[in-house]
């Protein structure tokens, strides 16, 4: 089993982290999705990563799916919860942190063209987004150690998998001070073997000609 990654990537990381969580051997293929020679163009149609490589397989693509899958290969620990309230509730979760981090991106990109192309009104679209995903999971998450219940969920993976996200590519929104509740949170799961294993870091692409 292989997976291409960017490590940058907050879906990327949530792939990673899962798969250590579930003690699934793994090998890691760096990649860089935006560069020309990129892996991506030919295994998935959209270009984008992670990508899960199996033999006899065609490739997965999508964290949300492939995430799912290894649920379905190797069921403990449970990512996505049994009941349905609490399952509904983590996907839920999973996915306004995965749009937070969605804009994130997009400011990131708009932020890399040229100066003269930018468009202000679309960054600030972009990270009105995050501001208001942000402010509304701390407010999901009050005082618990956990967004779903009392165990370690995907809602989990995909919190601090944002939050350090954030650090890397939005660092002037110092969350910390904002939403202490979110810190005291962070502080609780950031030593977690799975997420010192796989911090996220800068990768250096190629520029962008518009």
């Amino acid at each position: 089993m292989k997976l291409i990654i960017a490590t940058p990537s907050p879906y990327a990381r949530k792939v990673r982290v899962v798969l250590r969580e579930k003690d699934i051997d793994c090998e890691e293929i760096i990649d860089i999705p935006w560069n020309k020679n990129t892996l991506t163009k030919d295994l998935n149609p959209i270009g984008k990563i992670p990508i899960l490589l199996q033999e006899g397989i065609a490739p997965i693509y999508d964290s949300k799916v492939i995430v799912q899958y290894l649920e379905y290969l190797k069921q403990e620990p449970l990512m996505y919860p049994l009941d349905p309230t609490d399952n509904i509730s983590a996907r839920l979760i999973e996915t306004t942190f995965d749009g937070v981090c969605d804009a994130v991106v997009l400011v990131f990109l708009e932020n890399s063209r040229h100066e003269n192309l930018r468009s202000t009104d679309w960054i600030k679209r972009q990270e009105k987004k995050i501001y208001k995903g942000i402010e509304y999971m701390s407010g999901d998450l009050g005082n618990k150690n956990y967004f779903v219940g009392n165990d370690f969920s995907i809602a989990d993976v995909c919190g601090i998998s944002c939050l350090e996200y954030l650090d890397l590519r939005f660092s002037k929104f110092n969350w910390r001070r904002q939403y202490p509740n979110l810190e005291n949170y962070w502080h609780t799961h950031r030593d977690r073997k799975s997420f010192l294993e796989t911090k996220p870091s800068i990768q250096i692409i190629e520029p962008l000609n518009n």
